[in-house]
């Protein structure tokens, strides 16, 4: 049993639908108090990071998602849902996460770039990922699709699964037990991002 924690911060359907090309039934759940039911959670996202957690709050979602996270279920975060896993973010403030994953959220320093990119991130990249089952079958170097302006930065290199390269290189992919995150959007991502949910669901 999966569940897709709806917090009103993300394309819920498009999410549910890519799960069902798989073949796999999931619950969009807003109820807090059921997500212990579940075997994995899915935790999705687009938007700003304060207003998210905002939103988390309101419906008392957090230590929910704590507690879930603290049984070893597997949890994956996508996107927005991704950066939320960590202890803070610079996206319009100073903004508290879950602080699941040691490391914060920062904007793409395009200071840094070594040529002149547009940010946000947008469109088709490559990610660079090491072994770990969310990437089996897949190659070490393929494309998945993006939408960001900001991104994570990780206290542990160990936590880091995959990096891409847009200016410099960040992190895009991340897993501390069994908390995942994954920056791109797999259900935009067509058959890789398909195989990224198809072995999220083989956990």
């Amino acid at each position: 049993m999966i569940a897709i924690i709806d917090y009103n911060m993300g394309n819920l359907a498009s999410v549910k639908n890519a799960f069902a090309k798989l073949g796999k039934e999931t619950t969009v759940e807003s109820d807090p108090v059921k997500f212990k039911e579940y075997d994995k959670l899915v935790l999705p996202g687009v938007g700003a990071f304060g207003d998210a957690m905002e939103h988390l709050q309101e419906r008392n979602m957090i230590e929910a998602i704590k507690e879930f996270a603290a049984s070893s279920k597997p949890m994956l975060g996508i996107c927005l849902g991704m950066q939320l896993l960590f202890e803070s973010s610079q996206e319009f403030g100073d903004h508290k996460g879950l602080g699941l994953i040691k490391g914060n959220v920062v904007k793409f320093d395009s200071s840094k770039f070594d040529e002149p990119l547009k940010i946000p991130h947008m469109g088709w990249n490559r990610m660079f990922t090491k072994k770990h089952p969310l990437f089996t079958n897949l190659d070490d170097e393929h494309y998945l699709y993006f939408v960001h302006t900001y991104h994570v930065k990780c206290d542990n290199s160990d936590d880091i699964i995959g990096e891409t390269y847009y200016g410099y290189k960040f992190t895009s992919a991340v897993a501390h037990g069994n908390i995942m995150g994954i920056q791109p959007h797999p259900e935009k991502s067509q058959d890789n991002g398909l195989k990224i949910l198809q072995n999220f669901i083989n956990l």
